[in-house]
């Protein structure tokens, strides 16, 4: 009953199974793991975070270049403020508003860029409070360059003069006259008149929306699995059932008998309705000539 499993469809259907069911295994365990992995990076963050605000500043060139590992650690730099750039669509707090953005000229330099605080409402430099003169030393939390559209950064472009939609490296090489170093910094505590920026976790870290569509394709594969295991059992059913109706004879066959209105007779040779010839039994049809009776004279 089961040799119809030898013919070469089946066995292309059984080939396909073979390996369609252990890709789909592997590709769901893969998901789940990136899965996991973020899951173990968010929980890393929140430890970094707790233990960060307490641990001493380091210093900056000690913690680059910037990673998973120093993202967030808080860090120390001295230098002179020099170019002041406003960062606009930024919100803290629920509440949208702007960026101060100021570059640290370093002794080695390079020039880092320091969110000095945020203020609500729409850039103005104009209100935006002027940096401190002189030689200044700065604490606060490393951050990695920013990526235009990820994490609410904006992504839009020709901003006025004097505002930049991005704290990253490429964003910022044509605006200022100095080398610049691939981190910011958000400082610990906003200078006057500003509000603390927060630090944020690294790109494509933690519970964000890439870590649950890892989540969500683990399910689809594991489905995608499931549904060829099922898909094959229904094909073999079928075919059981059909080499087992034909043992039994039962399989359907085509009748010989074409009956019906015109058509020729059924086993008894009789005529259908309106057609047929009719069998040798049949009495026959009386004349329609009327006899002719012989006249008398």
């Amino acid at each position: 009953m089961y040799r119809f499993l030898l013919t070469p469809r089946w066995w292309g259907i059984n080939v396909f199974v073979l390996l369609a069911i252990p890709f789909c295994v592997f590709m769901g365990s893969w998901q789940l793991s990136r899965f996991e992995s973020r899951m173990d990076d968010h929980r890393a963050l929140d430890r970094a975070a707790e233990t960060g605000k307490s641990q001493p500043a380091r210093p900056l060139e000690q913690m680059l270049p910037v990673d998973k590992a120093t993202v967030g650690k808080r860090i120390t730099a001295s230098g002179r403020y020099g170019e002041q750039l406003l960062v606009p669509d930024r919100e803290v707090g629920e509440r949208r508003g702007y960026y101060v953005l100021t570059l640290l000229r370093t002794d080695s330099g390079k020039a880092l860029p320091v969110v000095r605080g945020w203020l609500p409402g729409s850039a103005d430099a104009a209100k935006a409070p002027a940096a401190p003169r002189g030689e200044v030393s700065v604490t606060g939390a490393l951050q990695a360059s920013e990526t235009p559209g990820d994490n609410g950064v904006s992504a839009r472009g020709g901003l006025p003069a004097g505002q930049v939609g991005a704290i990253s490296t490429a964003s910022l090489v044509n605006l200022v006259p100095y080398d610049l170093y691939d981190a910011w910094v958000t400082l610990d505590r906003g200078d006057p008149g500003m509000k603390t920026v927060p630090a944020e976790a690294p790109a494509n870290t933690g519970l964000d929306l890439k870590a649950f569509q890892n989540l969500g394709y683990t399910g689809e594969w594991f489905v995608f699995a499931g549904f060829v295991v099922f898909m094959w059992f229904r094909l073999l059913r079928r075919e059981v059932e059909a080499a087992r109706d034909a043992e039994l004879g039962l399989a359907p066959e085509d009748s010989d008998g074409t009956g019906g209105a015109g058509g020729s007779g059924g086993p008894d040779n009789s005529g259908g309705p309106g057609g047929g010839s009719a069998g040798p039994d049949a009495p026959e049809a009386p004349s329609s000539a009327s006899p002719v009776a012989s006249g008398t004279s």
